[in-house]
């Protein structure tokens, strides 16, 4: 066995266990270590002490427990291992800069620290040969776009620490809030063609410690009164293209996967990194029922 796939076991069995005491001596018994050497490997491997990685854990599903209002905050944090009210609002405020009530009022989207899928930082994957795990399914294709392509939308500054390493950083989901902002003015868009959606990161205009994202559909327009638009220009591209169940998983979840496995793979061929990342979403098929999916589109510079 490999040492990250001794650590991915615990990783399972924490999320198992994510509402009971998992002692640490179980843990590294699980992966045929001793504690010590469980804790190191642990660590290096996933970036966190194991004991901060579960309670990391413990406030991503505690977000979505806060959701449902029926439930008190007290029992919220009792059913996912804080002591008190105040050691769970501590904890939240922590991590995310707001308290339990003023994310359960408000509609903003938080960034978690995801589980770990290790498999993805040791298998290095040919061109148009599928990676399937863990309910992910990914696949890495070169690609020509012979004629530019127009996005109209809206944009915003989003936070370099705010969101880098992806699925480490936790905080208000920013490029999430960019994405709301386009659905509640999507309407009075003109010149939107239904099919192609973008989500792109560059630099732009942007200040110091910030990128700017822009959020939009693809357009027949060259521009928009009163909105932004932004070209994805024609070249040699990398697309991977991924799946998953559904649309949530999809941008979170397998998103967070995904930009990790293609840095590496990048570093991996010796590719060099453009200055803008572009995430293409594809509208549903409603034949296909719970088929979603998107591609990461990075240009190929040798």
């Amino acid at each position: 066995m490999h040492a990250w796939e001794a650590i991915q076991k615990t990783l399972e069995l924490i999320e198992d266990s994510i509402t009971e005491e998992i002692p640490i001596e179980e843990l590294a018994e699980n992966a045929a270590l001793s504690v010590f050497y469980y804790q190191r490997l642990f660590s290096r491997l996933v970036k966190k002490p194991v004991r901060e990685y579960i309670k990391m854990r413990r406030l991503a599903r505690a977000c979505d427990a806060l959701r449902d209002k029926s439930k008190r905050i007290l029992d919220v944090a009792l059913e996912y291992g804080f002591g008190s009210h105040e050691v769970f609002s501590k904890a939240f405020k922590e991590a995310y800069a707001m308290t339990p009530t003023e994310y359960r009022e408000s509609k903003v989207n938080l960034n978690n620290f995801e589980k770990p899928d290790l498999m993805l930082s040791y298998t290095l994957v040919d061109i148009g040969i599928p990676l399937i795990n863990d309910g992910l399914v990914l696949e890495i294709n070169r690609r020509t776009l012979d004629e530019p392509v127009t996005f109209i939308g809206v944009d915003g500054h989003v936070s370099i620490d705010g969101i880098v390493p992806h699925g480490i950083a936790t905080g208000v989901d920013e490029p999430g809030e960019v994405w709301r902002q386009f659905f509640e003015v999507m309407d009075k868009i003109p010149g939107i063609i239904q099919g192609r959606r973008i989500g792109v990161a560059y630099h732009g205009n942007a200040p110091n410690g910030c990128f700017t994202y822009f959020a939009g559909a693809e357009t027949d327009l060259c521009e928009g009164e009163g909105f932004k638009t932004w070209t994805l220009p024609a070249g040699e591209y990398i697309v991977c293209r991924f799946e998953a169940e559904t649309f949530d998983e999809m941008v979170s979840t397998a998103l967070y996967k995904v930009f990790n496995y293609m840095h590496m793979w990048q570093e991996k061929n010796g590719l060099k990194r453009e200055s803008f990342g572009a995430e293409i979403y594809y509208d549903q098929d409603e034949e296909k029922q719970g088929y979603v999916y998107m591609e990461t589109w990075v240009l190929w510079l040798e």
